[in-house]
């Protein structure tokens, strides 16, 4: 085969690599990645540097879901943590996420209504995404009005788990010139778990005083990486399990401080063409849903029709560059992609 190494992921699926079933058998040497929301961003980075080790010309980063309905709620053993972690209900993801963002919006003053607006965008960025899940605007009362699932957030302001599935084909620069490849490529990628005293999702305990972020980490290994700044970015694609995730991500890739959010959503900052940072132009996890193993790949395919200039109706202005990919997984791990248009 013309592919030589891949690396994907599946949560529903356990073993990604049940797929060379359908592919025929190949012997493609395989290997399965398990970073919960973040296996995609992961499958892509060990794609990336199986390539940089001149090992490999063209890899495959592959990433699929089925889930059922309803919220993610694993059993505490399977993270390592005692059963009574469950009993508080905090295994259940949209609790945990819900008092995170409780937690942020007290400490730096964002209102309920700016979770309200980050949705809104999301579901109307979908309505011009033709692989998104949900295709119609929801309008701001309706969002703010919703029943409540975990205080601060509404039905409206989670994603869904969804199905789904992603494919992308890395080369090196050598085959990109054989292939006559329209040239993006990846100019960092970085992957980091969480630091001591961070506050993240499945952990049975945190400092008073809150330490570093695996985002923070994460982001900033790739703009060192890449010899770039957040100000050089294009459009960016972040994490939004939830519209806090989308706010909280906003301050910790760099994009803006603690609390500046509430001026860049009131203005439409974020919006396609609103003036500084395009975020989440298919509409992100909120309208496209998250399947596990494919959503951090869906940023990536969101990031390169970007940077080609073919993604119609929702194209962002311009000549876009650089292309921000970022994802958070459980328990408690980031990885961030900066693509570039060359």
């Amino acid at each position: 085969p013309d592919i030589e190494c891949a690396y994907g992921g599946s949560a529903a699926a356990g073993n990604a690599d049940i797929m060379v079933n359908e592919l025929g058998l190949t012997s493609l040497p395989f290997t399965n990645v398990a970073n919960g929301c973040a296996t995609g961003g992961s499958a892509l980075a060990a794609s990336q540097q199986a390539i940089a080790s001149g090992m490999y010309d063209l890899a495959l980063a592959v990433g699929f879901d089925k889930h059922p309905r309803g919220a993610f709620n694993a059993k505490p053993a399977d993270y390592g943590l005692p059963e009574w972690y469950g009993q508080t209900g905090m295994m259940l993801t949209t609790q945990f996420f819900a008092l995170k963002i409780q937690r942020y919006m007290q400490l730096h003053g964002i209102s309920r209504t700016t979770l309200g607006r980050v949705a809104e965008k999301a579901f109307r960025n979908g309505t011009i995404t033709p692989h998104a899940w949900r295709r119609s605007p929801v309008d701001l009362e309706t969002i703010m009005n919703a029943p409540m699932i975990n205080d601060p957030l509404s039905k409206y302001m989670f994603c869904s788990p969804a199905e789904g599935a992603v494919a992308l084909i890395l080369a090196s620069e050598k085959k990109m010139k054989e292939l006559g490849a329209d040239g993006v490529k990846i100019r960092a990628v970085s992957v980091k778990t969480r630091p001591p005293n961070s506050f993240e999702v499945f952990q049975a305990g945190i400092s008073i005083e809150e330490g570093g972020k695996p985002t923070v980490l994460a982001s900033k290994a790739a703009f060192e990486k890449a010899g770039i700044g957040p100000e050089d970015i294009s459009v960016a694609q972040l994490q939004d399990t939830e519209s806090g995730a989308e706010i909280m991500h906003m301050a910790e890739n760099g994009f803006c401080k603690d609390g500046d959010q509430e001026e860049w959503l009131a203005n439409g900052w974020t919006e396609i063409g609103g003036g500084k940072l395009p975020v989440n132009t298919d509409g992100g996890c909120l309208a496209c849903g998250e399947p596990i193993g494919a959503s951090g790949l869906r940023q990536v395919y969101e990031n390169v029709t970007q940077l080609r200039g073919r993604a119609g109706e929702r194209q962002v202005p311009g000549t876009p560059r650089f292309g921000y990919s970022h994802v958070y997984g459980a328990p408690g791990l980031s990885g961030v992609a900066i693509l570039e248009r060359e």
